[in-house]
C-alpha cells in the first residue's frame, strides 16, 4: 500500500466535525412554523383592513351616485312643469324637512326630500334655486363613513329648463 495519493490524504488543519446531537435542534422547526404563523397573521389582518376600506369607500360611492341620481330627479319633475320652474316655483333654500304636500310643485318637492333622506339618512337635504331658465340644484348628505375626510358632502348641478 504505499503512499496515500495527495486528494485522499487530510488536509492539515481540517478537522471533521462531529455530527450535531439531536437534542440541539430539538424545536427548530416549530420555531419556523411559529415564524411562518406570524407573517400569515399578519398578512390576514392587512387584508381585513383593506376589505374593510373597500366596503367604506364603495358605500360613500353608493350615497354619491345616488346624490346625482336626487338631482336629476328633480329636474326631471321641474322639466315636466318648465312654466313654473322658470318662475322660481320649485325654488326653496337649503332644507332637511319636506315641504307640505298641497300642490303639484309641493308634492314634488315632498317627494324629493322625503326620498333622499331614505337613500342618503335623515341629514340630507336639497335646494333648488332657478333664475329664468337657469337652474342650481344641490343635494348635502353626510358621508363621515367614508375615507375621504369630509364628513359633509354636497354635489351641485346647473342646468338650463
Amino acid at each position: 500500500m504505499g503512499m496515500l495519493s495527495s486528494h485522499l490524504r487530510p488536509r492539515a488543519g481540517l478537522r471533521r466535525r462531529a455530527p450535531r446531537r439531536a437534542a440541539s435542534v430539538r424545536g427548530v422547526g416549530l420555531i419556523e412554523v411559529l415564524v411562518a404563523v406570524l407573517v400569515l397573521a399578519i398578512g390576514l389582518l392587512g387584508v381585513a383592513a383593506m376589505q374593510a376600506t373597500a366596503l367604506r369607500n364603495s358605500q360613500s360611492s353608493l350615497e354619491r351616485s345616488q346624490g346625482v341620481m336626487h338631482v336629476y330627479t328633480i329636474l326631471d319633475a321641474m322639466r315636466a312643469n318648465p312654466q313654473a320652474a322658470r318662475a322660481g316655483g320649485y325654488n326653496m333654500g337649503m332644507t332637511c324637512v319636506p315641504p307640505a304636500a298641497g300642490t303639484l310643485i309641493g308634492s314634488d318637492q315632498n317627494a324629493w326630500i322625503s326620498t333622499l333622506q331614505q337613500n342618503l339618512g335623515p341629514t340630507a337635504c336639497g335646494q333648488v334655486a332657478c333664475a329664468g331658465p337657469l337652474c342650481t340644484i344641490s343635494v348635502r348628505w353626510d358621508d363621515s363613513r367614508g375615507t375621504a375626510g369630509i364628513a359633509t358632502q354636497t354635489f351641485t348641478a346647473t342646468t338650463r329648463i
